[in-house]
């Protein structure tokens, strides 16, 4: 990617977005294009030209992306079903695509087949943008980190975090690594073709990640195992938690207990030069979130 390049960043104000657009303001000399649902709360850099629309909006995705030269793709939808219509406006305007899929998806197994929803859904956008004639660079991220701060509500009023599954194993990663390795695909050569397959450095059991937040803390917090029916009823209580998603998450994590044990790469490592935080240090990051 040229220095006089302009990248289009989708989802700019999310967790991984808002890092992508930091990381490239601070790298990249070319142009910084941000699309937002709503640009006047933004709250991003100054020098990003941020635009009005989401990916729902395939006429506004498209202005945004006219002159751009890559994009940093991430999908908010629960299934594919505007995979064509998104991958269509992009191929239109730019000539690179950095998607961020899921570590749901796995190897050799055509996305009707894939085992999870989610990896079922990124699988196939996975293959339109293969398919689509764009240079394409495919990131699956483990668990995300930031997905801990479901719990925010229980510890910021007691000692105890209620759920199920507390023995699945996860190596969490932090949003600034998943941003740090999508902009060296955004920018650098040699990750065309690429599926950079992104892990934290350790693995921890959900029960281990509650007490290490209460580590960073000061003070002890514990986990509560539940029956996966009250921890159903619990998150289908939760007015934050999408519906749809429960019964996909739980069994997802029904899937992880049962599967063999979960393995690190050192995939963030090999493309940054640096090793990939551990979840302490994205508790530290995020001690606010949970205060």
């Amino acid at each position: 990617m040229t220095a006089t390049s302009t990248i289009l960043v989708t989802g700019a104000t999310g967790n991984v977005g808002r890092q992508v657009v930091s990381h490239l303001m601070a790298v990249h000399g070319g142009a910084v294009r941000a699309l937002t649902r709503n640009p006047a709360t933004a709250g991003l850099p100054d020098g990003v030209d941020v635009r009005q629309g989401d990916l729902a909006d395939s006429g506004a995705l498209e202005t945004a992306a006219q002159g751009a030269d890559a994009v940093f793709l991430m999908w908010p939808f629960h299934d594919d079903a505007p995979a064509a219509t998104v991958v269509n406006a992009l191929k239109r305007c730019v000539g690179q695509v950095v998607f961020l899929s899921s570590g749901a998806v796995l190897d050799g197994i055509v996305p009707e087949r894939q085992p999870h929803p989610v990896g079922r859904s990124h699988a196939a956008v996975e293959r339109l943008i293969e398919r689509s004639g764009l240079r394409w660079t495919h990131l699956r991220p483990s668990t995300f980190a930031a997905n801990t701060v479901w719990w925010a509500d229980q510890i910021r009023v007691g000692d105890v975090v209620q759920g199920a599954y507390g023995a699945v194993p996860m190596a969490l990663l932090h949003e600034a690594d998943i941003a740090a390795v999508a902009v060296r695909a955004l920018t650098e050569s040699g990750h065309d073709r690429a599926v950079h397959v992104l892990t934290g450095p350790e693995v921890l059991t959900q029960a281990e990640q509650v007490r290490t937040i209460g580590e960073v803390l000061g003070r002890p917090v514990r986990w509560q195992e539940l029956s996966r029916e009250a921890a159903r009823q619990r998150l289908l209580a939760d007015p934050e938690f999408p519906d749809t998603f429960v019964d996909p998450l739980l069994d997802g994590y029904a899937a992880m207990l049962a599967a063999p044990p979960t393995a690190t790469t050192d995939t963030v490592e090999s493309v940054t030069g640096r090793p990939a935080r551990t979840f302490r240090t994205w508790v530290g990051d995020h001690a606010a979130d949970f205060g």
